[in-house]
């Protein structure tokens, strides 16, 4: 070995090139190389690639685990009846097997000051998208409301229905995660509607559960007497409200 090769110190100093790769692996976990240097390159950093593919390397950002995003706090709030109709709404959803066991899903929809049940829509699928479409078609008959009361589903938490309730000036009010009891008006109106509905019929199409749910819905909402109410039908006390 010369003596130049034993006493040479490299001047190298990747830190930056570091800081930057472990930047976009935790804000951009399942992207890869090619993709990270992309962004480097757009940001206007010139680094070699064969550097940064070494930088890549060392940090052995191949072979990273992915981790599911942690969702933020939620605060608990208390649950209070509104003075008003369409201030405050409620969601949740439903599951049953047809005959042919075949899964589906029932979207529930609840007006907590009057019990009203806004939508009880059966489909195989409901992503967020399509909960928007329900909630667009009840907002051609009525007012959409201030607040809506949701858990933590994955169509809840997407950003399409986000940004929907953002443009249309809505609050998203989220329950503590493993607190069901936080949205207590849509799971009792939940338990009535499997008791009547799902628990006694067997469903051989999807159509057979929207006609028989629809029926329920009318029914429940001009006769049926809510105690909370004093004994009044949700459609007779959302006209004395008004």
């Amino acid at each position: 070995m010369h003596r130049s090769k034993w006493y040479y110190r490299s001047k190298r100093d990747d830190q930056l090139v570091v800081e930057k790769l472990q930047m976009y692996a935790a804000n951009y976990p399942t992207r890869g190389f090619d993709n990270y240097y992309g962004k480097i390159r757009n940001e206007g950093l010139r680094w070699n690639r064969k550097r940064v593919l070494r930088v890549y390397r060392l940090l052995n950002l191949k072979h990273r685990r992915r981790h599911k995003r942690r969702l933020p706090a939620r605060v608990k709030q208390p649950l209070q009846v509104p003075e008003t109709i369409n201030f405050s709404w409620s969601m949740d959803f439903v599951a049953d097997v047809l005959v042919n066991k075949r899964k589906i899903r029932v979207l529930t929809i609840i007006d907590d000051c009057s019990r009203e049940v806004l939508a009880a829509h059966a489909d195989f699928s409901l992503p967020a998208q399509k909960v928007v479409d329900v909630l667009d078609m009840i907002a051609q008959e009525r007012s959409l409301p201030k607040r809506i009361r949701v858990d933590n589903g994955p169509e809840f938490i997407a950003d399409k229905f986000q940004q929907w309730c953002k443009a249309n000036n809505i609050i998203l009010q989220y329950i503590q995660p493993g607190k069901p009891m936080q949205n207590g008006y849509i799971e009792r109106l939940n338990r009535t509607y499997r008791e009547d509905v799902l628990d006694a019929y067997l469903f051989e199409t999807l159509e057979q559960v929207r006609i028989i749910s629809d029926e329920w819905m009318d029914q429940y909402n001009r006769f049926h007497p809510h105690q909370s109410l004093n004994g009044l039908a949700p459609v007779t006390y959302a006209r004395q409200k008004k």
